[in-house]
């Protein structure tokens, strides 16, 4: 896979994002601000979120628990407030390209990418919870850029599903393994192992634990691509800055990183011959986030080892069942539907929470005719419609 002219691979050193996000604040000098942090840290890129919060959130919308841990109070409200038109994202990306760094984009709506294609974004990349949304990640794969998929709060089989949607884009695809959790509690490598045996892909990390050492366990593992946000304060009241790297610690995120290739052929070797050792939290903190030297014997490869004992799953964490449920999309009314009508594609959006049928099944739902009155700006669920299942069958 390439981005510009960025190789990236297993052969080749760890393709680092700085995910400004919503760190911003919605203030457009403060993105700026983080760009440039971003490029005199060494990033290869920066990453904004687009979206506009009337197409992502329904009136059903919720808060997740990290986001009320935050100071936050309405959903909706919150997001307007952390919103970037796209003239403004566009300041951001040339303000990129000038520092010679690449301009990635999260993008939430299918509606949003022919708006999105009027910039010249280097890759497109899709949240972990739109991993089921179908429509928008074939909306993503039809411009023919580069595309990054999180996977957070997800399973293999899913994972297996959407890539199979984007077959075509195999050539120009990386997914990351990620915890859905801000912060994180545990960088829960072994589920990017999984993805490594599934997929014939770059497999990377998004990596939303608090430390700055992190990115050289994930890149031992075999991460090619990291993203890590960048903050230029952690108390700000937004919802992701406690989950951020200060920005004058990302240069040593990223020097870290690059170390954890000299860790990668025995992490691989050690895969190869089955080593277990019992698991240990503490190990894993003390050593294996340690700056001790990687190798045989030392404690800090014990931490290694600790690391994928028992955790070589990919699977819904605890810690991710919040967020999996208010932060994934579904089929949702556009308008007041009367009991009886038959839906025609004009009734229908996605957006949060993920309530309703899921945004993949959005074609079973046309057709189908109301089993109750529906009202507007809601998620449609399958107790609405007369014989949803049939449909399902069909498609």
């Amino acid at each position: 896979m390439k981005i510009g002219n960025r190789e990236i691979g297993l052969n080749h050193p760890p393709y680092i994002i700085a995910e400004i996000g919503v760190n911003h604040d919605g203030d457009v000098e403060r993105a700026l601000q983080l760009t440039d942090a971003a490029a005199d840290a060494n990033a290869d890129a920066v990453k904004l979120q687009f979206f506009e919060t009337d197409r992502l959130m329904s009136k059903a919308a919720k808060l997740a628990a990290y986001q009320k841990n935050a100071g936050e109070t309405d959903p909706i409200e919150m997001l307007r407030r952390l919103e970037l038109n796209i003239d403004e994202m566009a300041q951001v990306v040339e303000r990129a390209h000038t520092k010679g760094i690449h301009a990635i984009v999260t993008v939430f709506s299918t509606e949003l990418v022919e708006i999105a294609e009027t910039l010249p974004w280097d890759a497109y990349k899709t949240a972990s919870p739109d991993i089921m949304n179908k429509p928008l990640l074939e909306a993503l794969m039809h411009t023919s850029k580069p595309m990054i998929v999180s996977t957070g709060a997800s399973t293999t089989d899913e994972v297996v599903q959407a890539v199979g949607w984007l077959e075509t884009a195999r050539n120009r695809l990386a997914v990351l393994q990620c915890v859905s959790s801000y912060p994180a509690p545990d960088p829960a490598l072994g589920g990017m192992r999984v993805l490594q045996r599934q997929l014939d892909l770059p497999i990377g990390y998004s990596d939303h634990t608090k430390t700055h050492k992190s990115g050289r366990l994930a890149v031992a593992f075999g991460a090619c691509v990291l993203e890590k946000h960048i903050t230029d304060n952690r108390n700000r009241s937004g919802p992701d800055h406690l989950a951020s790297l200060l920005d004058a610690h990302f240069a040593e995120y990223i020097k870290l990183a690059n170390e954890g290739l000299e860790w990668r052929e025995a992490v691989d070797r050690a895969f190869e011959n089955n080593v277990h050792l019992i698991e240990s939290g503490k190990e894993l903190k003390e050593y294996a986030f340690s700056d001790a030297e990687p190798g045989n014997g030392h404690p800090a490869w014990y931490g290694i080892h600790a690391a994928f004992n028992s955790k070589l799953t990919k699977q819904v964490l605890d810690c991710e069942q919040d967020v999996r449920t208010v932060s994934r999309q579904s089929v949702v009314s556009t308008t007041d539907i009367p009991e009886g009508t038959t839906i025609t594609r004009d009734m229908l959006t996605i957006k949060r929470p993920g309530t309703g049928i899921l945004a993949c099944d959005l074609e079973s739902v046309i057709g189908c005719t109301t089993a109750q009155p529906i009202e507007a700006d809601v998620p449609i669920n399958a107790a609405d419609l007369v014989q949803f299942e049939t449909s399902m069958a069909r498609l």
